[in-house]
């Protein structure tokens, strides 16, 4: 199974402010440096393509690290409305295969998994508005954003491809909390920065979008990762009740007369 120890990162139910922008208007690719705590430790991308039947992503991970050596490769199929059709993953965790597919099965989702030689079958219940969550894959957050745009933020659901209970996989509902507006900039031209904060299975983590819904940075806070767009810069913003800078002394000018 796919299982990584540090923090679920990728398991992000990142949603974002939206407008009414289809997923063939929002970001077709995009890069990301992968860092904890300041230090680049993997990267990660994604395309996506229109088909006649809706739409195919592809994302691809590398995470190198202390203690994790992981690597993904994901291809799925969405329909216009950006749901599920079929989801294939491939991934190795610190040299473990790990081979997984995803699927509709008339009212679930059927998930078969390889893995340490062993293979698994479980059985979700089906929701529209759910988006397959393999770690570090910001393709996932990109189809988030699509269905918070067509599903006005509800009803929206985290299929997570790790070990619950007996059971390989879970689904679970993605709770959202709107912050005021940043700034920052995308090569190096301004922009408005939207940020939430999502919640899903009891973690929170800080979402970063661009005028136009794309993902431009999340960060898990209590493990130090974040996953940044290349090219983007966040402008920190003054912390909550800092009192304001106060203006710098003037400085007398030699020969000027005091007053």
């Amino acid at each position: 199974m796919i299982e990584i120890r540090m923090g679920n990162f990728a398991l992000l139910a990142l949603l974002a402010f939206v407008s009414l922008v289809p997923l063939d208007a929002l970001g077709q690719s995009g890069s990301f440096t992968i860092a904890q705590h300041g230090k680049p430790v993997g990267t990660a991308e994604y395309n996506f393509a229109s088909t006649p039947r809706g739409y195919n992503s592809i994302s691809q991970v590398r995470v190198d690290m202390q203690g994790l050596s992981y690597a993904l490769s994901k291809t799925e199929s969405l329909s216009p409305a950006s749901h599920l059709r079929h989801v294939q993953v491939s991934a190795t965790v610190n040299s473990s295969a790990v081979n997984l597919t995803a699927a509709v099965d008339a009212a679930q989702y059927l998930l078969n998994v390889s893995a340490n030689g062993k293979s698994s079958t479980s059985r979700l219940t089906l929701h529209a508005g759910a988006v397959f969550l393999p770690d570090f894959d910001p393709g996932a957050l990109e189809t988030l954003l699509s269905l918070a745009v067509t599903q006005n933020n509800r009803d929206l659901w985290a299929i997570l491809p790790k070990q619950a209970g007996s059971q390989v996989g879970s689904i679970a509902p993605v709770e959202l909390a709107t912050y005021a507006d940043e700034q920052g900039t995308l090569d190096g031209t301004a922009i408005t920065v939207h940020h939430l904060v999502a919640t899903i299975a009891g973690a929170q983590t800080d979402l970063f979008s661009g005028p136009e819904n794309q993902l431009l940075q999340a960060e898990l806070p209590q493990d130090g990762f974040a996953m940044v767009r290349k090219g983007f810069v966040l402008t920190p913003p003054a912390k909550p009740g800092a009192p304001p800078v106060p203006p710098p002394a003037p400085v007398a000018t030699p020969g000027a007369v005091q007053q």
